[in-house]
């Protein structure tokens, strides 16, 4: 049995489908599907048992749940605009170390998301060299949390019973549920399909151009790709960033959604909200240098290759 929580979620449910398209099929979903139609990611996907998020963690509190052979531990709170500091520490931290603590007991593998969100600014760079941890400043309460688990394991000497996941800019299917969190793409597409006009956030940066401002997008197929191997190899442990190492452009995300739509290009740039401003990454690209000494080698899609492929999934809403 593998126990994965967050299972509903976007990378949770594509990995999900990974799995079933491995042939395993005995999966532990956990999750908290509240309100949204976050529900939908698991329709046609095969596992043995869901069970909610907070009847999971009493469960493990009083260890009531078989042993599993894994813990791919993906449920968080990932909204980058929430102000309830106590939530995310509850949520993101405590929880954590909790499903931590079992695994390392059970002396079974832990993997975990970790966030790109912690590197801030990128002042300090985007190197997973655990040895810099400690000098990241993340720029909002999402990142933070996510950073103090990564030094908690790492001042409790656990680093080497964990893999973290370093995520970047991740995209694709099953995200629709995600409100003001799904990617430019997703809330975008329809627009740029019946009226061929995307919006674009002005830069408040003079060192980057409207539109300008970099990121590092990376496909959920190419994601889950790495989670599985990471999954086959246990003794790959540590944190390890997940991007495919290649900045672009947010110009270049419109420029792939309206060749994929077979429109003409055409960005309007508006004003950026300013609760936002203090919080937002103009540049992120990931050294993959980590990943790529741990014996990963497969090539990660382009992002025009990505965002045609993606695509295709919302011109109909499919699900992966």
């Amino acid at each position: 049995m593998i126990i994965l929580t967050g299972g509903a979620g976007l990378i949770g449910s594509c990995f999900l489908w990974k799995l079933n398209q491995e042939g395993i099929n005995d999966i532990l979903v956990v999750d908290h599907l509240n309100e949204s139609e976050k529900w939908k990611n698991l329709i046609g996907k095969k596992y043995y048992d869901y069970i909610q998020k907070n009847d999971f963690y009493n469960a493990v509190v009083h260890r009531q749940v078989p042993k599993p052979e894994a813990i791919i531990h993906l449920g968080a709170c990932s909204s980058t605009t929430l102000s309830d500091a106590n939530y995310y520490i509850k949520n993101n931290y405590e929880y954590s170390k909790v499903m931590a603590l079992w695994a390392f007991e059970l002396g079974i593998p832990f993997i975990y998301a970790s966030s790109a969100a912690t590197y801030g600014e990128g002042e300090n760079g985007y190197d997973d060299d655990e040895s810099k941890l400690i000098k990241l400043s993340p720029l909002n309460m999402y990142g933070y949390s996510k950073h103090m688990f990564d030094l908690w394991l790492q001042n409790n000497k656990y680093s080497d019973k964990a893999t973290g996941i370093k995520y970047f800019n991740v995209f694709g299917p099953n995200e629709y549920h995600k409100g003001d969190m799904r990617s430019v793409i997703c809330k975008n597409y329809d627009e740029v399909l019946q009226k061929g006009v995307l919006k674009l956030f002005k830069s408040h940066k003079k060192e980057y151009p409207d539109g300008g401002q970099k990121r590092d997008f990376v496909y959920i197929k190419d994601v889950v790709d790495v989670m599985w191997f990471l999954l086959k190899n246990p003794a790959k442990t540590g944190i390890f960033n997940l991007g495919t190492g290649k900045a672009r452009t947010w110009n270049d995300i419109a420029k792939s959604m309206f060749a994929a739509a077979g429109k003409k290009e055409n960005v309007e740039y508006i004003e950026m909200p300013d609760y936002l401003q203090p919080k937002y990454q103009y540049f992120t690209e990931a050294n993959m240098t980590k990943l790529r000494a741990a014996g990963y080698d497969k090539p990660f899609m382009e992002l025009e290759d990505s965002v045609k492929d993606y695509c295709g999934y919302l011109k109909n809403k499919n699900y992966l």
